[in-house]
């Protein structure tokens, strides 16, 4: 088997038997519980500690690669191995599988949320589930800000971004823009403030001698230009061509137009992790298209918490919710379903289009200290805006009047201290309690929850 490696014309892959390839990815996809940390850790045990198909040096390189793209790095890096071990076809079988779990699960909640939401197990599931998100989206402020969070430079940009996002109403874009630009021009004078996510370091890490890909092994990807054009241009046909479809058989004033375009601008900014672009799916699906109220966008992202797959998935619950009440000539079900299968497409084809792309040149990008720093910048923004995502999503489910006012240019939410959901409040804290204190997994907190709710709406019923 030793001998077989070495030859340049066949993928290390093409040696695993295709039982063995689908049941290692199926495994890894079945567990993607938890968000990216605990998805890249069931990756990390069964393709590297149990199969020993790619070694720990190569699956870090992978990884700190994944953390400098948009998206969802755990989907990433799984595309990424895939391609390591099979080329393409295998990038895109492990890529698509991960995702596929989690697509059939909010699709099915998505239909029970839409169809069946006044039905009193139904509404008390969704119900505990919003109020546990208030926590897990607090948490998500203090793990993502323990990584950059560690100067004043820092503290002061996640403060800044906080204000311009929840009082001002600035975009999310260009909050990371500006961000980016900070932390890529601070890092070349102070990379020591700006340089802080280092990734994971592999010196001194080395290969097993049994692992199956080593640097003599890798037969695909080679570093061309012709290679990278010939995959931009398919990428680019792949995610855009369904788009332009679209216009031209329904028009420019479509709501499925609208999810893919809004959907493909939040492909590429969902730097970060999936936390940072939903504070701009909430605030653009909510107050510029209307296609949910804003406590359903944290029930959405109650569903994503509690199934598997990449957090972002919560994007086929907005693009399911939007047609299914502006359906056209289809039936509500119809448009529904039409509206999820377009928001992934557009959100997840980009994934893959990084990885081919970019994979190939990773050596060259993870030596660019610049990039690190405008990532590290980035994510320092990020905190302040899941923080004013915890906020907003608290102020709309703990209390059923919130009123907004205007002064000096900013927005301020005022809500009404007799509207205070007591219920809520003591899931909430509940919720809190365990993920702060008592360190549980977010996915038994979230099931928790629902029951807990789905009991207290039978008692009030």
């Amino acid at each position: 088997m030793n001998g077989e490696r070495g030859r340049a014309d066949l993928p290390p892959g093409a040696l695993i038997p295709q039982r063995e390839w689908i049941a290692a990815w199926a495994t890894v996809a079945a567990n993607s519980f938890g968000g990216p940390a605990g998805q890249i850790a069931v990756m990390h045990d069964e393709i590297v500690e149990r199969r020993k198909w790619i070694g720990e040096e190569r699956f870090l390189h992978a990884l700190n690669y994944c953390m400098l793209l948009p998206g969802p790095e755990a989907q990433q890096l799984a595309t990424y191995l895939g391609w390591l071990l099979r080329g393409r076809a295998g990038g895109l079988f492990a890529g698509a599988l991960f995702i596929l779990p989690g697509f059939g699960s909010i699709l099915a909640l998505s239909i029970l949320f839409a169809a069946y939401g006044e039905q009193t197990w139904v509404a008390g599931m969704f119900f505990g589930i919003s109020a546990a998100v208030i926590a897990i989206v607090a948490h998500a402020v203090q793990r993502i800000g323990r990584r950059v969070i560690r100067n004043p430079i820092m503290f002061s940009i996640a403060a800044a971004s906080f204000v311009a996002i929840f009082f001002y109403r600035v975009p999310f874009p260009a909050i990371v823009a500006a961000a980016a630009l900070i932390g890529f021009v601070g890092g070349r004078s102070r990379p020591d403030i700006f340089n802080l996510i280092t990734g994971h370091d592999t010196d001194g890490v080395t290969d097993a001698d049994d692992v199956l890909v080593t640097d003599d092994a890798v037969a695909v990807g080679r570093p061309s230009a012709r290679r990278a054009l010939r995959t931009a241009t398919t990428g680019l046909i792949l995610w855009f061509g369904p788009v332009v479809v679209l216009v031209a058989t329904l028009g420019g004033d479509s709501v499925y137009v609208d999810v893919a375009n809004f959907f493909s601008t939040a492909a590429v900014l969902t730097f970060g992790g999936a936390y940072s672009v939903l504070a701009f799916i909430s605030q653009e699906s909510v107050s510029t298209y209307g296609w949910l109220e804003p406590g359903e966008m944290i029930s959405g992202l109650g569903m994503a918490e509690t199934t598997p797959g990449p957090l972002i998935q919560v994007v086929q619950f907005v693009g399911f919710m939007g047609p299914y009440r502006d359906p056209g000539g289809l039936t509500a079900l119809q448009a529904g379903i039409a509206g999820s299968v377009v928001a992934t497409w557009v959100t997840f084809v980009p994934s893959f289009l990084w990885i081919f792309l970019g994979a190939p040149f990773i050596e060259r990008l993870r030596d660019r200290p610049e990039l690190t720093s405008a990532l590290s910048t980035v994510t320092a923004a990020v905190v302040g805006v899941v923080l004013n995502l915890a906020i907003w999503f608290g102020l709309f489910t703990l209390f059923a009047d919130v009123d907004e006012t205007r002064s000096l240019g900013a927005v301020v939410y005022r809500p009404d201290l007799g509207s205070l959901n007591v219920a809520a409040l003591a899931i909430a804290v509940g919720a809190a309690i365990a993920v702060f204190g008592s360190k549980v997994k977010t996915l038994p907190v979230v099931l928790v929850a629902a029951a807990v709710g789905i009991a207290y709406q039978f008692l009030v019923a």
